[in-house]
């Protein structure tokens, strides 16, 4: 009987010890990890889904019921554009908690925020010493006068575009060949890999390239680009000086207009005409006269 009863009694303190060792260690992991408070416009806005799938979101992701409370009065708009974001962005909620790597849970605050979502925010980021992810831009400034941490999806999207767009012109250190023979490498300050058409024979000089297109893979960022042809030194001026020619002024005689093709055709005709009435005339007198003589003979 002493004998179970010792048994047992391990058996407890064991139980205990164990309860007493997670419950320090998850203590010591919420310190390390501070909570993250999810807005209303990260929700809707989506792209949180995919920080969320890299694993760049550390700690635990809160949205409070507030913010869901929210999405639930938007969804019930009138106005068909602000319904279809909110609806989007309880899809976001369902698919946040669906990943098996991020831990999501809903913050049970209150259905309704009498002070306002993002007083609620603001409040709850204080209290917990966690921090706001939003991409709502006068929030964004009033958490950072308060000293809360934010994580704004914006900034996160403009910290990795790329550092210079097509049509833009730099000059560029040409340092290796490329895969093709026609091609060079270089490479801009943020490590980005250059590759330079048509730029073989430039290797170890300092060039202008205009950018042509950017690409991303899995492997990195890499941009192509061309050589802004050089401005060709202006040439000798070999042909002749232009000089006026002297142009004598045509005789009188020759400056008679020549006359229209039809007026000189209209003439011929009219000549002819003439000519041929003269002849038929002097036939019909001659045919006469002919008649007269042969009735004298008679």
């Amino acid at each position: 009987m002493e004998f179970s009863i010792f048994i047992l009694l391990l058996i407890i303190a064991s139980e205990v010890t164990y309860l007493i060792f997670s419950n320090s260690e998850r203590v010591v992991r919420r310190r390390h990890q501070k909570p993250v408070f999810v807005d209303t416009s990260a929700l809707i806005d989506s792209r949180i889904l995919s920080v969320a799938r890299t694993g760049f979101l550390k700690g635990k992701i809160f949205i409070p019921r507030s913010v869901i409370g929210e999405l639930q009065m938007l969804a019930d708009n009138s106005d068909s554009e602000k319904r279809s974001r909110a609806r989007h962005g309880l899809d976001i909620v369902n698919e946040l908690q669906g990943l098996p790597d991020v831990e999501i849970e809903i913050f049970q605050d209150s259905n309704l925020a009498e002070e306002g979502v993002d007083n609620r925010l603001l409040k709850l980021a204080k209290q917990y010493g966690g921090s706001i992810c939003t991409i709502d831009y006068n929030l964004n400034k009033v958490a950072r006068v308060e000293g809360i941490k934010v994580l704004n999806i914006n900034d996160l999207a403009m910290s990795l575009r790329m550092s210079y767009l097509p049509g833009e012109k730099i000059q560029l250190d040409i340092t290796n060949k490329g895969q093709e023979p026609h091609q060079a490498v270089g490479h801009i300050a943020d490590g980005t890999m250059v590759v330079v058409e048509n730029a073989s024979s430039k290797i170890g000089q300092t060039i202008e390239v205009e950018f042509i297109r950017s690409l991303q893979t899995a492997a990195g960022k890499m941009m192509f680009a061309k050589m802004v042809s050089e401005k060709p030194a202006s040439a000798a001026k070999t042909d002749k000086p232009f000089t006026r020619k002297s142009y004598r002024k045509p005789d009188q005689k020759f400056n008679n207009k020549p006359q229209d093709s039809n007026s000189q055709s209209n003439a011929r005709i009219k000549q002819g005409n003439q000519s041929g009435g003269r002849s038929f005339k002097n036939k019909a007198a001659r045919s006469e006269q002919n008649i007269v003589d042969l009735a004298n003979r008679k």
